[in-house]
């Protein structure tokens, strides 16, 4: 990041004094230059201290001056020319690359620190000391979103997020792996779920158009206090792994929307197991065929309602009585009873969770 920032103040820099302009790293290899050629070169000092606290100093035929925002003497600026004017442009080439390394190496500190909490690098006692030192706002609202890309990744993803939250002091966008994106937004004490969701909405429809990548959303919970931002950020890997078991077709799933959904996900699998044994007689709900588990489904969705079901299956009435009834005798439950289809319902998204093999955070 530093290196591509340098290379672009060394190249105006440049051509406003027709001059070679260059920076030296801790290593003594230049990083950035006006002369490209030059990238990558390690200057021998020999026997030179350029330890000098700042001090410019001149070496064959080009002088130089340390910066940095702590005054490190390992990192170098250096210009063409030993006269007065070399010396004065190194001055303020100096001043500008401390501001520069001053701003961008506090907003990177303060994204690898939000990056250390979502993960749980950092010990809690730490947390808060860092964050006085980062002049963060303890008491502000914040919210984690996961962004996952699942088709279409490219690198620059990762910047367009950037560039659509430009407030870098409140919003921090985090990598967190080759296809995680996670976005740590600083929210008002009035924003709503509906808010949060249609944030998250104009995200996927900004990668969408710009790069026709697919991807989904999970949302965590609204937090106060940078701790929690771990909880926050668990609880949108969970949303987004309940969301490819039981809403495969959402690509904006909230943690606090999950519902009966988000407790079946939570019980060990050898009660689920043990569930289906005792609701179902033996083999019934393999049974079931898919235009049977389909019709069970529209049913649902129609609130039980026999009629309407039909109608929105382009089926007789009788035709649907007939179906209900063949799966009452495979299975024992009558979906047209209420307790019976609760019952129903849970047990197909035990299924449903059992066969995902899902991944437990």
């Amino acid at each position: 990041m530093f290196n591509r920032l340098f290379q672009g103040l060394v190249r105006q820099m440049s051509g406003a004094v027709d001059r070679t302009v260059g920076i030296i790293d801790e290593n003594s290899t230049i990083i950035a230059c006006s002369e490209i050629n030059k990238i990558g070169e390690v200057v021998d000092f020999g026997s030179l201290d350029k330890k000098n606290d700042g001090e410019i100093f001149i070496y064959e035929g080009y002088t130089y001056k340390n910066f940095g925002a702590k005054q490190n003497p390992a990192e170098l600026v250096f210009v063409e020319g030993t006269d007065e004017a070399a010396e004065k442009f190194l001055s303020l080439m100096a001043v500008s690359l401390s501001n520069i390394v001053k701003y961008y190496g506090e907003k990177y500190d303060k994204a690898n620190f939000i990056k250390n909490v979502l993960l749980d690098n950092i010990l809690p006692g730490d947390i808060y000391i860092k964050a006085r030192e980062l002049h963060f706002n303890l008491d502000a609202s914040r919210v984690v979103f996961l962004v996952r890309v699942t088709s279409n990744y490219d690198a620059a993803i990762f910047e367009v997020i950037q560039n659509l939250f430009p407030d870098k002091n409140k919003d921090f966008v985090i990598n967190i792996n080759e296809t995680d994106i996670a976005l740590v937004k600083e929210i008002h004490s009035n924003t709503t779920q509906k808010d949060l969701e249609k944030l998250a909405r104009s995200i996927i429809d900004t990668l969408s158009s710009e790069f026709y990548a697919h991807c989904v959303v999970g949302i965590g919970s609204v937090v106060t206090g940078i701790r929690e931002l771990a909880t926050s950020f668990k609880e949108t890997q969970i949303a987004l792994e309940v969301g490819k078991v039981f809403d495969s077709e959402k690509t904006i799933i909230s943690y606090n929307n999950l519902g009966i959904a988000r407790l079946i996900y939570q019980l060990p699998t050898t009660l689920c197991e043990m569930f289906l044994k005792e609701v179902f007689k033996k083999g019934s709900i393999e049974s079931l065929d898919h235009e049977t588990l389909f019709t069970i489904q529209k049913f649902f969705e129609n609130s039980l309602n026999v009629s309407e079901t039909s109608r929105k299956l382009f089926v007789h009435r009788n035709t649907l009585v007939y179906r209900l009834e063949k799966i009452k005798k495979l299975t024992g439950l009558d979906l047209r009873e209420f307790d019976d289809a609760i019952v129903f319902k849970v047990a197909l998204m035990v299924k449903k969770y059992l066969t995902s093999n899902p991944i437990k955070y």
